[in-house]
């Protein structure tokens, strides 16, 4: 049994630690209370912003970096927005200094000090402002909150693309991960945890207590997910795993209640369900694929009985993809006879009858195959996310399961849609290069057969 992995609480000296608290309560009481009472009642975050990266002192400096935290997490949504641009506009590089650094450099191009000058000029002022607010207590959970609003407005000022690249930047690294440890969650974890993982789940909602009790409890289930040790108690990534004799086309046996578990020593097959992102504000930090490869190390020592690691996803894009093909009066994917057939998905309830289903079970399953195949995006890539994640993480698209999701938000998306990729251990890294250089789409002889003639 794989035990549950703690998250390591970063260990201080008693000593320095008293010595902490006394600098930062000196600290309080030279910025002045008074000044902080009137800070409390109209924050200046860019004048706060300022006066943290003149500080040279680590206590007044987490003062202040807890008071501008506070007053932002505080403030309306129009005074965020204004500190977020003013991040854009006033917390960039110092141009006279990258100007100089820039001269000295050209001056002599082998002087590796000018050049380390120009490097460190060239840095954006928010990136040190950002990290002495990760100093804060909480800081790190405050600014990915931080970030999750400029997401919420990036949109719409284009300008902050400048301090989302900043974040990104700096995410990348505190979120690494040598720092992220996997934990394996089961129904025995803290209730606060489980209350996060039915609210976070977003492939298939988690209905009740006994829904998550059923994905966590039995034998034949597992669910992991990674955390940090700035946001303990905060999954920030966690797949659910299905343990199976054989390789699934349909999610409600897995998630059917009244199943009969099957003892793990039995299954031969891991099957990854479900795989939610939980932070908004970590959006373009990649942790799936980092878990699910030290998932699958984790299950190949506790059971070396299972051999296959697939997943069971969803097609998020196809029916949208599909009803643009359909509006099209010239589609250069779907033929005529496809566009006839599909006429009867018009009818939401077309998949109760087992006649209108049968019809346009290979229709719909040839153009989920040109979908997968041949539909490219602007950069040349595969236009379905799900599929890009999985083929750049090195998986082969294994099966189209036709009405593998019936539920509401199933036919939605994809008709019923669900896939299979195939994680073949000796094959993940040949085929993650081939996709990363020539975007080759790894698929199975069972799929590239069910592309339509007229589109090889």
């Amino acid at each position: 049994m794989i035990k549950t992995v703690e998250t390591p609480r970063p260990a201080r000296p008693a000593f320095l630690g008293e010595l902490f608290e006394v600098l930062t309560a000196r600290g309080r009481r030279l910025l002045g209370r008074r000044d902080a009472a009137a800070a409390a009642e109209a924050p200046d975050l860019c004048e706060l912003g300022e006066a943290l990266l003149s500080r040279r002192g680590e206590a007044s400096g987490v003062v202040l970096a807890e008071g501008l935290l506070a007053a932002f997490e505080h403030a309306d949504e129009a005074a965020r927005l204004t500190f977020l641009q003013n991040l854009a506009d006033h917390f960039g590089p110092g141009t006279e200094a990258v100007r100089s650094a820039l001269q000295a450099v050209e001056r002599d191009p082998d002087d590796i000090d000018a050049v380390e000058a120009l490097h460190a000029a060239a840095e954006p002022r928010r990136q040190e402002l950002f990290r002495r607010l990760n100093l804060a207590p909480g800081g790190t959970a405050a600014l990915v909150r931080m970030r999750e609003e400029l997401l919420r407005h990036l949109r719409h000022n284009p300008a902050l693309r400048r301090v989302d690249h900043d974040f990104a930047h700096l995410f990348s690294s505190w979120f690494n991960r040598g720092f992220l440890v996997l934990r394996h969650i089961d129904w025995n974890t803290p209730a606060g945890i489980l209350e996060k993982i039915i609210r976070y789940e977003a492939v298939h909602a988690i209905q009740n207590w006994d829904d998550l009790r059923n994905r966590l409890q039995p034998t034949d289930r597992r669910c992991y997910g990674f955390f940090h040790p700035q946001l303990v108690d905060e999954p920030l990534i966690f797949v659910e795993v299905a343990l199976t004799e054989d390789i699934p086309d349909n999610v409600a046996g897995l998630l059917d209640l009244d199943r009969q578990p099957i003892a793990a020593e039995r299954a031969r097959t891991a099957v990854f369900y479900s795989i939610s992102n939980t932070q908004r504000g970590l959006a373009g930090v990649s942790f799936g694929n980092f878990l699910i490869k030290q998932v699958v190390e984790e299950l190949k020592a506790e059971l070396p009985n299972i051999r296959t690691f697939v997943t069971l996803s969803p097609v998020p894009g196809f029916a949208a993809w599909l009803a643009r093909q359909r509006q099209d009066e010239s589609p250069d994917l779907i033929d005529a006879d496809q566009r006839l057939a599909f006429a009867l998905l018009d009818d939401p309830d077309w998949h109760k009858d087992s006649g209108r289903a049968e019809s346009l079970r290979e229709p719909l399953l040839a153009a989920a195959a040109t979908y997968f195949l041949r539909a490219r995006d602007q950069k040349g890539r595969p236009v379905d996310p799900v599929a890009r994640f999985h083929l750049g993480n090195g998986a082969r698209l294994e099966r189209l399961n036709f009405l593998g999701d019936v539920s509401a938000n199933g036919l939605k998306q994809s008709h019923g849609l669900m896939v299979n990729y195939l994680y073949d251990l000796g094959r993940i890294e040949a085929n993650h290069e081939a996709f990363a250089e020539r975007s080759a789409i790894a698929a199975s002889d069972s799929v590239r057969r069910m592309l339509p003639a007229s589109n090889p």
